[in-house]
This record gives C-alpha cells, structure tokens and sequence, in this order.
C-alpha cells in the first residue's frame, strides 16, 4: 500500500501544483502574451472544463486498459500539455494546451482514488484518505508560492516546466510499482455508454461554464449564464434518466445513490465544495484589494490554511477508523463555520496575525471536513462500485467549488458596487464571509445521514490475536 501511495502521489502532485500555480499567473499570462483578462481567465476555466469531461471516462477506461496501464497513459498525456503549454506562442495556443492537461487530470484523480480505495478492501478507510488527500494538501500550500516565485525569477513558461520531472518520475514509478491489472484476455469487454457519453459529459461541462460566468450586474440572470445553466441541466437530467433506465452498464451508475454513504457523502464534498473553493476564491482577493499585497505575497498569507489541512489528514483519518466519519464530519463542518467568523469581520487593518492564526484553524478543519465524506462515501461498497463512487464523489465536489465561487462572486460584486477604498472594500468582504459560514453551516445537519462508525471489535477476537502472538 505504501509504494502504491507514494507512486501515485507523486504523479497527482504535478497535476494539483499546476492548477494552484497558474491561478496566480493570469496577470502576469495576459500582459506576456498581449491580451485581456478576459481572454487569459480561459487557461483556467477551459483546463477546468477539460476535467469535466475526462472524469466520467475514468471507470471504463480502468476496465478497457487496467489501471497501471491508464495511470501512465494520462500521465503521459499531461506531460505532453504541459511541455506544449510552455512552447504556446499566443493565449489562444496556451489555452489548447491546457485542454490538452486538463483532458488527462480528468481521469488522473477519480483514478487515484479507485485504486488506492481498491488496494485497501474496505479497511482502514481513515487512513487511506489521510494518504489520498497528500495532493490536495500540498497543492494550496506551495502552489501559490512556487507560482509567485517562478514569476518573480523566471519566464512564466517554467510555470508548466516543472511538470516534467513530477511526471518523469511517476512514469517510472509507476511501471515499477504498480500491479499489472489488465484485463483477461478472454474476458468479456465493457462496452462505452456513447450516448451516455454525449450527454454526461458536454452537460457537466456547459454547467461549469455556465457558473464560470458569473459576474456583473446581472449575475445568474444574464443569457451567458442561463443557457448554458439550463443546457447543462437538460442534458445531465437526460443521462440520468437513461441511466436509471438503461439494463446495461451507463457510463455513470447513478444508482449508487441508492448507497446512503455515496448519496449523503455526495451532498456533503458538493458543500464542502462551495465551502472551500469559494474561500480560496475570498481570501487571495481580500489581502490583494483591501490589503494591497502581491500574488506571492498573498499566495505566503494563505500558508497557514495549507499548513493546517496537512496537519488534520492524520487526526482525521485516525478519529475515522475510531469513531467513524459521521462524528468527525460533524465536529469538522461545526469548526470550518467557527473559524470562518473572523474574515466576517475583517477590515483594512485587521491584525495579519490573527488572520493567519484563524487560517491554520480552518485548514485543520476543511482538510477534516473534505476527508470524513470522502472516506464515508465507499463504506460498505463492493469492488467493482468503487470507480463510480470515486467519479461521482469527485463530480460533487467540483461542482459545488463552481457553485461556491458563482455564488460569492455575485454577493461580493453587488456588495462592493463602487467602492475604491480599503474599509469599504472590506464591508463588502464581511458580507460575503457571512455568506460562506452560512453555506457551510447548513451542510452540519447533514452529516447525522453519513454511516454509522465502526462496531468495535468483539473481545473473542482480540484474545485469539493475543493469545496467536504469544
């Protein structure tokens, strides 16, 4: 389990640095390659609409290829975007590169996920989340700062190269390390859901694009916004019902709802989702408009948030094999609502300190927050209903970030309206603050539906291990 872990970790890492990096690079993209913001902004959205439409093809791809043979198939695949985004010669080159990345992130993480959760059998599932969530960890401790560092001393097209040895070496680690599950040659292959396909995945995309585009006046309002939203939701709710109906395998078995861990593990990453990407959209915009700092300096403000979401992967997943992820989910929502309330009364001189302190209390929370659910959601699940888990769990979180970012962009913008000075910037922060620990309080009640914890071990079984040891 642990060559495993670390072998896939490390290939994970270039795939979570590289979406943290450049969120801190837009500036810097549009000034080098000579356009607008508004053009630039699609290196992010079209990489994230890339992975939108990969992470349904996780599960059958597993199952044509096997999943040491995927893993390196994608992982070559974002080596090669990411050599090509730093050979781009204009936005509109770099942002089909980033596709080209985000096509094979896509079905890196749900990936991960599979086989790690595969390898452990159900046991230990505290555990196994503490080592999956490494990535996720790391990515929003050293992302920004890598970023803003590479920009201060180097060209931005060291942004994608440092890619390439996280990829080299997962290649190689990979070939090593992993077991060779491909299928049998005589075994009957899994057929693609095409027409699934044709739904599911241009659905999801138009509703992240929809919510991408957010912002003015007009907010959800706006034609830009609605028809893809309502695009989106036709073709989504067209696969669903075909999926429900369908006697073969769909591209997605969304009947996995019928499991109260997938289905209340789902709602609760969509709002921790909301919850945590909403944050990370919040916090970099409060130190650089009302506090005036850099993108390497508010990308070194927010270390304690990365720092604490590191500490929580071992409490959280020791406490989830004690006591089960429903307590700890619990008492982690309860404390990410808590530790929000400071930024809620943030002003232009609001001791940095004190930020930084509140910051590390909600990392330890978010990080458990985000860990419980996801380790919840594959409890009591067979096998072969682990990679549509990790597809749908994963789906639920992404969407609720782009919800969460959606909504706080529009309660932000009609807060500040006109506001140029730093104190009535930071009014404007406070409400949407309050807005977030709202979001995130609503999702507690929720938690009481995960599954129970764990039985404990009877005492029969403890003496025979005792008296086998002696």
């Amino acid at each position: 389990m642990s060559r495993m872990a670390i072998t896939l970790i490390v290939g994970a890492l270039g795939v979570v640095f590289d979406t943290t990096i450049v969120s801190v690079a837009l500036n810097n993209l549009a000034e080098d390659l000579d356009t607008t913001l508004s053009t630039i902004q699609w290196v992010s959205t079209g990489y994230m609409l890339a992975v939108f439409v990969t992470i349904p093809l996780a599960g059958w791809a597993q199952s044509r290829l096997g999943g040491c043979r995927l893993w390196v198939v994608t992982l070559g695949g974002f080596l090669a975007g990411s050599i090509l985004s730093a050979l781009a010669w204009n936005a509109t080159s770099l942002i089909a590169f980033r596709i080209v990345q985000g096509l094979a992130g896509g079905i890196m993480m749900p990936l991960m996920y599979t086989l790690l959760m595969q390898t452990a059998k159900g046991r230990n599932i505290g555990k196994v989340m503490a080592i999956i969530t490494v990535p996720t960890a790391l990515g929003p401790i050293l992302g920004p700062v890598l970023g803003g560092l590479i920009l201060s001393l180097a060209d931005w097209r060291w942004l994608f190269l440092i890619n390439i040895p996280f990829c080299l070496v997962g290649i190689w680690l990979a070939r090593r390390n992993l077991p060779d599950d491909r299928p049998e040659a005589g075994r009957p292959r899994v057929r693609l859901d095409t027409v699934g396909l044709l739904l599911l995945c241009p659905g999801s995309a138009a509703l992240l694009y929809g919510l991408s585009q957010v912002d003015g006046s007009a907010g959800f309002a706006s034609a830009q916004v609605l028809i893809p939203l309502l695009a989106g939701i036709a073709l989504v709710g067209g696969f669903t019902v075909r999926a429900l109906t369908r006697a073969s395998a769909p591209l997605v078995d969304v009947r996995m709802f019928r499991h109260r861990s997938v289905a209340s593990s789902s709602t609760l990453l969509f709002l921790g989702g909301i919850s945590l990407f909403g944050s990370m959209m919040l916090l970099p915009l409060y130190f650089q408009q009302v506090r005036g700092a850099t993108p390497l300096g508010a990308g070194l403000l927010l270390i304690p948030q990365g720092v604490g979401a590191l500490v929580a992967r071992g409490l959280a997943g020791r406490y989830m094999d004690r006591v089960g992820p429903r307590a700890v989910a619990l008492v982690a929502f309860a404390f990410v609502a808590a530790s929000t309330v400071p930024f809620a009364f943030v002003t232009a001189d609001t001791d940095k300190i004190l930020l930084m302190a509140a910051l590390f209390a909600r990392g330890v929370a978010l990080g458990a927050a985000m860990i419980a659910p996801m380790g919840a959601a594959f409890v009591g699940l067979e096998h072969e209903e682990i990679p549509d888990a990790s597809m749908i769990t994963r789906v639920a979180q992404q969407i609720g970030g782009a919800v969460g970012v959606a909504v706080l962009i529009v309660i932000l913008q009609r807060n500040i309206g006109d506001a140029h000075t730093p104190d009535a910037l930071a009014d404007g922060f406070d409400h949407a603050f309050w807005w977030s620990v709202a979001l995130t309080a609503a999702a507690m009640p929720l938690c009481l539906l995960l599954p129970d914890p764990p039985e404990p071990t009877p005492p029969t079984a403890d003496k025979a291990q005792d008296s086998s040891k002696d």
